[in-house]
């Protein structure tokens, strides 16, 4: 088996929005510490900035800064703002999931949340359906959950960017749709989905089941 990646290695192919000329950065160094800046708890472009001035030139030389200094608030405005955010999420998604797979796991969770904080006044905060691996207390995926679709929507679109071949995928009764259960199973995936009394047909129809279908008419000779 060979050996997982690092983060420093998924970074490295997010593709940098800026012309060569005036980089005055690598962007891998970066977003190496936009992530450890988050990591520690910085919440905003200013919390980032002054965490890496906090630490000075052992960590600006420790994450590829070549010439011992960090970016300030405004320059990391002016990236992010022209970044490719996809990029960048997939780039740590695919580090976990490469190191997942070496650590071995059969189950996921799909549930959406929220984000906490993401509220702007009139506008209403993100809310992200995510892909969760219990085992390895790690996030697989996050998808945007847009204003004008739900949950079910957007999780039809999570069995096509997650490894399911023998895994079980987990979700409430938001998620128990013919639709979502059929595209895990074409994925080789299996599903346990709640089922609660808002779709008494099919609470009856699996109870009657369990009973050794005791309820359903006898088929004929």
């Amino acid at each position: 088996m060979s050996e997982p990646l690092s983060l420093v290695e998924v970074l490295a192919t997010v593709p940098d929005p800026r012309f060569r000329r005036g980089r005055r950065h690598p962007l891998t160094a970066i977003l190496s510490l936009a992530v450890v800046a988050t990591l520690a708890g910085s919440k905003s472009l200013e919390a980032i900035a002054q965490f890496a001035r906090d630490r000075g030139k052992p960590l600006a030389h420790a994450l590829g800064f070549t010439r011992g200094l960090t970016p300030t608030k405004s320059c990391l405005s002016k990236l992010f703002r022209r970044l490719d955010i996809a990029a960048f999420e997939e780039a740590p998604g695919r580090w976990i999931l490469n190191r997942v797979e070496h650590q071995g796991w059969d189950a996921v969770a799909i549930d959406g949340k929220a984000v906490k904080g993401s509220a702007d006044g009139d506008l209403p905060g993100a809310h992200l359906l995510t892909a969760y691996v219990p085992a390895a207390c790690a996030v697989l995926k996050q998808v945007r959950v847009d204003a004008k679709t739900n949950e079910h929507k957007a999780a039809l679109r999570m069995p096509g960017v997650l490894p399911l071949d023998g895994k079980v995928v987990t979700g409430d009764a938001m998620f128990t749709h013919r639709d979502f259960a059929r595209e895990v199973r074409d994925r080789g995936g299996d599903y346990i989905l709640i089922v609660k009394d808002n779709q008494p047909e099919l609470k009856g129809q699996i109870i009657s089941a369990l009973h050794g279908d005791a309820d359903f008419s006898p088929l004929p000779a």
